[in-house]
């Protein structure tokens, strides 16, 4: 990426938090990452959904639905930065589920391993 877009992610993976604040209910929403095209036309915005009662997928669903009415505020923030708001696109950011998945296997392999004999011992 570019030093622009890379400016570009920054400041709108800065308003774009302040903007999903409100859509936070009984949840966590974190903006992971912010990846721009270089001809600025698109946002690829990936979030992190964490919810007590298990409604991930909805929330991430929900913030589907309202993309329009996202950009639309964020356009009111970024509009003396550039002179075309990108279209935003939500991905849900799965890293830290898939992060404790494998640690969660790393250590069912390391429980299930035998402990190592001591191969030092000579018998002369």
């Amino acid at each position: 990426m570019s030093i622009r877009t890379e400016r570009i992610a920054s400041v709108i993976k800065d308003d774009l938090g302040g903007i999903l604040l409100k859509y936070q209910s009984n949840n966590i929403i974190t903006i992971t990452s912010v990846k721009v095209t270089p001809d600025l036309s698109m946002a690829k915005v990936f979030i992190s959904i964490l919810d007590s009662s298990g409604y991930e997928k909805a929330a991430f669903q929900k913030l589907v639905e309202k993309t329009a009415e996202i950009r639309m505020e964020l356009a009111s923030k970024m509009r003396h930065q550039v002179r075309k708001i990108p279209e935003i696109i939500f991905y849900d950011d799965d890293t830290a589920e898939y992060a404790e998945k494998m640690e969660k296997l790393f250590r069912k392999v390391k429980d299930e391993k035998p402990p190592a004999s001591d191969t030092n011992e000579s018998g002369d």
